[in-house]
């Protein structure tokens, strides 16, 4: 614990895999009094009524209704990313606990990354890497073959930010762009980055030639795509997700690609993660998987903080708070 005349906050750790990262720590301790979850464990008591914020930094810690009755004095949970599949708001609002996020300190980054899983599988860069190394490579096969992007066709599902960032960096490619979404965008969007607005999910998986998931996890968009739906897609089509693990069925995706009713998919996320082990998508040849890496950039992160530390310290102040979450 830091200052004690500073605002109480609750973090999960202040080290290790699972705490915020170290070099944000004297940042926040500038405005705050940091009490971790193992300390505020041991002394309920006395540190709840201290805690007037949840940080929530890489989905920790968890904030249940028992954590919520712990804490009289709470004002906001400020969660750091766009994603919000990890927070009650209902149960938040009840407590009259405001909710805030930090949507737009990662959609560049992660709009950037959903490009470069594009590319790679694309282009099959990490089995190309793999075979330039391998100590049993003696020539290059002149039949090493990728997808073209250039000219090819982009769907996107989810146009919020995100998906909006991946469509002006998928025009530079001169991509055909096509994406769903809940609401449509407005006319003039649309036509800045050449995008045509697809009603029916079912038209998108038909025509697109890459397929991208930047939506957010919700009931609706969970197992958005199954079996059905990779039937629907062209068999040299690449799912890429970068959206939540959940929002694919994973057993049927590893049919698809298994008996090639798809050509490929890159995945940034996935359910759980890590994945086990001796999970079928960690042998196959044609999947690319990162370690959920949307908004890990130095300078994503720093604002992520920095967007975090203004929303509880408006929130305290009574102030409008930037990113406010409201509940729909």
């Amino acid at each position: 614990m830091g200052d004690q005349d500073l605002p109480g906050v609750l973090v999960s750790d202040l080290e290790g895999p699972h705490g915020i990262c170290e070099d944000h720590a004297e940042d926040l301790k500038r405005h705050f009094n940091l009490i971790t979850m193992q300390d505020f464990l041991e002394n309920k008591a006395q540190l709840g009524p201290q805690i007037q914020a949840v940080y929530i930094w890489c989905g920790r810690p968890a904030v249940s209704q028992e954590l919520l009755h712990s804490l009289p004095s709470l004002k906001i949970v400020a969660s750091a990313g766009a994603g919000l599949d990890h927070l009650d708001l209902g149960l938040m609002a009840s407590f009259g606990v405001k909710v805030a996020n930090t949507p737009h300190a990662v959609s560049s980054p992660t709009a950037d990354l959903g490009m470069a899983l594009l590319l790679a599988a694309a282009r099959r860069v990490v089995e190309g890497h793999q075979l330039a190394v391998s100590p049993h490579t003696e020539t290059f096969p002149t039949d090493y073959m990728g997808q073209q992007v250039t000219g090819a066709t982009l769907g996107i599902i989810g146009m919020g930010s995100i998906g909006y960032k991946i469509a002006q960096r998928a025009r530079a490619f001169e991509m055909k762009i096509v994406y769903h979404n809940r609401k449509r965008r407005k006319l003039e969007e649309e036509e800045a980055v050449g995008a045509i607005y697809c009603e029916r999910l079912d038209d998108l998986l038909q025509w697109s030639d890459f397929v991208m998931l930047a939506v957010s996890l919700t009931p609706q968009t969970q197992g958005l795509i199954g079996k059905r739906e990779l039937r629907l897609m062209k068999p040299t089509a690449i799912l890429v997700n970068i959206g939540r693990g959940l929002l694919v069925d994973q057993e049927a995706l590893v049919e698809a690609l298994q008996t090639g009713l798809i050509k490929a998919a890159a995945l940034d996320v996935t359910y759980p993660e890590p994945l086990p082990r001796d999970h079928p998508l960690l042998e196959l040849k044609n999947v690319i998987l990162t370690p959920h890496i949307g908004s890990a950039t130095h300078q994503a992160r720093r604002q992520m903080m920095e967007n975090l530390v203004e929303s509880i310290l408006a929130s305290l102040s009574g102030l409008p708070i930037p990113n406010e979450v409201l509940l729909k």
